[in-house]
């Protein structure tokens, strides 16, 4: 997938709207449009890389602090933990081709499991 023909660079560059639940200076994060468990939602590169691989390891550090970030903002809405995915390439479930982490607020009993 090009760039220009991304979602998630469409969103992050304003021509998609999104709700932010959180922003910094590489990363966003926006409620996930079919989410698996109520409050997921999906932590994003601002620039394009297809999966971690591509990103630079400097923006690890950055990227833990936004989940962080976003995990307190749930946490803080009654979620009692959380489940982080990331899908690097189709064959492990990566549909939009630009570096995201799925951030799966949970509750005891919530009846969702990652596990199948």
């Amino acid at each position: 997938m090009e760039e220009g023909d991304c979602v998630f660079c469409k969103i992050v560059n304003g021509e998609i709207p999104a709700e932010k639940v959180y922003e910094g200076d590489n990363f966003v994060a926006f409620p996930d449009a079919n989410p698996k468990v109520e409050g997921h939602c999906l932590i994003v590169s601002k620039k394009h890389f297809a999966n971690v691989m591509d990103m630079p390891a400097s923006l690890g550090g950055e990227l833990i602090d936004a989940i962080k970030s976003v995990a307190e903002i749930k946490l803080k809405e009654g979620a009692e933990g959380f489940n982080l995915v990331m899908n690097n390439s189709p064959s492990a479930g990566q549909i939009v081709m630009h570096a995201h982490v799925h951030l799966l607020p949970r509750k005891k009993g919530d009846g969702f499991s990652i596990i199948r």
